[in-house]
């Protein structure tokens, strides 16, 4: 594996330089793209990145094996909301924002921020997004005047569903920010639980939420509010495929490239595979959620296959965190693990609540069944589709994210050289090389059982810092800090100065 020990003047050089070559320039015609995103898919759920998964995941593994997989990839967050602004937008979320966008919560994105699907559009580009928006929308505008969340039982009750008027378009998402057409329901367990098509919702939600049907495993997990009589929401990951397949099949009678961006509403709670699944594998229902997640890539792919698209289309796959907690009695009740041989889960600061499989096929252009180590983040999305499309981006732009080409088409084998990890204010982590320092007494946020901790030998943290060397310890068990207090020291200060300077791309160096 292409691993180096930095040493701490060159660690201090990267800092300076931020050097990175040249961008590397397509010289074909642009390929379509789609951005497959699963929700709460832990990384090592999937065969290809686990030996020992007990799910079967076909067609993740054959996208695998058609292109590139990395093995150190990261989302911005640990959780749903702010893992995607950074996607979408190139920049670090926490340069703003720490928390999801609750129930009926306001946009995210500033309306003067440049997004991936906005680029795509200046190149010609047709848009369109499908699933779990989770960005926030402007429902202020079509609440009615002093509606206000009820309670009931000493518990919120959530809007009734006569407080807005859904006759009305609702601005601020998806269409605000890049996307000729959108499809989804917005967040699979908040309200409202209605399909919400481009900023209108065909089916206004007249009745409280009622959870339907029961999840086999976990908890509805659903938010109060307004639901459409008679939602199921088992239906919403086989109607998003549906529409993404027609939305396919339209693009292919179309001149012109297109961008996909499909947001899955699974495997997140509630775990609710349909029928079909059920059964498939041999982690419970969660496991056949996965399955049936795997399903859907398989449908795309396929698609893709039917429709003459596959040679000219690159595909991205990845997951927006971690496992959810209910992850820990997986591992003693089936033997799965479904966070792989890392330390966390969802929420957390530890890997495994932001390392996650990130998988691009791209015909022609990268080699079939390569692995990549490189350091990557999902934030560096932007700047390579950027380079794909040889766009000059600007300066108030994507301020944190690195183009990837390089390492796609085999120029190099690394770009970057560092990572601020974060999900909640104040607990922070910054990845330099093989070093990972934490900021804060560990990263837990989700609750360990005392079983799991004693069986895998993780130590509570005590200390208001700690330093692991992830090359050699993966599971971050130990905890180095009092042996590099030299390397603790350095990369706190450095840590201090990437938060402060409002950028890490290289692009911006000396800005």
């Amino acid at each position: 594996m292409h691993r180096m020990r930095l040493t701490l003047s060159l660690l201090a050089l990267a800092v300076v330089c931020n050097c990175t070559s040249g961008p590397s320039r397509p010289t074909h015609g642009l390929p379509n793209v789609v951005v497959l995103y699963a929700d709460d898919l832990g990384y090592g759920d999937l065969s290809c990145y686990n030996p020992d998964s007990r799910i079967p995941t076909p067609h993740i593994d054959r996208l695998a094996s058609e292109g590139m997989r990395f093995v150190d990839a990261h989302s911005s967050s640990g959780i749903c909301t702010p893992s995607r602004y950074s996607l979408l937008t190139g920049r670090h979320h926490w340069r703003k924002f720490h928390e999801i966008v609750d129930s009926f919560g306001p946009p995210v994105i500033e309306p003067e921020r440049l997004t991936v699907p906005e680029m795509m559009r200046l190149h010609g580009y047709r848009t369109a997004c499908f699933g779990k928006w989770h960005l926030g929308w402007d429902w202020a505008a079509i609440r009615r005047e002093g509606a206000v969340p009820s309670t009931g039982q000493g518990k919120p009750q959530g809007y009734a569903p006569d407080a807005f008027d859904w006759s009305l378009p609702v601005p601020g998402g998806p269409l605000a920010h890049g996307f000729d057409h959108y499809f989804g329901d917005d967040v699979p367990n908040f309200p409202p639980y209605a399909w919400i098509e481009d900023d209108r919702l065909p089916v206004a939600p007249t009745v409280p939420y009622a959870p339907s049907p029961v999840p086999a495993e976990g908890q509805a997990e659903g938010r109060p509010g307004p639901m459409v009589e008679g939602w199921q929401q088992d239906q919403v990951m086989p109607t998003l495929q549906d529409r993404v397949v027609r939305w396919l099949t339209a693009q292919s009678r179309e001149p012109g490239p297109f961008f996909l961006y499909f947001p899955f509403t699974s495997p997140h709670a509630p775990i609710l595979p349909v029928a079909e699944f059920r059964g498939k594998s041999g982690a419970g229902p969660y496991g056949d959620f996965v399955v049936q997640t795997d399903a859907v890539v398989g449908a795309v792919l396929r698609a893709l296959d039917e429709l003459g698209l596959a040679d000219d289309t690159m595909v991205v796959f990845a997951s927006d965190n971690g496992p959810e907690a209910y992850a820990f009695e997986r591992v003693r009740t089936f033997g799965h693990r479904s966070m792989g041989n890392l330390r966390g889960l969802k929420r957390d600061v530890w890997e495994g609540g932001h390392r996650t499989p990130f998988v691009v096929r791209w015909p022609g252009r990268v080699r079939p069944g390569a692995v990549s180590d490189a350091l990557l983040g999902q934030v560096d999305l932007m700047a390579t589709l950027a380079a794909v499309l040889g766009h000059d981006l600007p300066a108030g732009a994507a301020e944190d994210s690195f183009n990837q080409l390089p390492v796609l088409l085999g120029e190099q084998a690394s770009v970057r050289t560092m990572l601020v990890h974060n999900t909640f204010k104040d607990r922070y982590a910054l990845r330099q090389g093989d070093w990972l320092y934490l900021q804060g007494k560990g990263g837990s946020h989700s609750q360990m059982p005392k079983w799991f901790q004693e069986a895998e030998g993780f130590a509570p943290v005590a200390e208001p810092f700690s330093l692991y060397d992830l090359r050699r310890d993966p599971g971050q068990r130990t905890n180095l800090a009092g042996q590099h207090p030299e390397v603790v020291e350095h990369m706190k200060a450095l840590l201090a100065q990437l938060r402060s300077q409002g950028h890490s791309s290289p692009r911006l160096a000396g800005s």
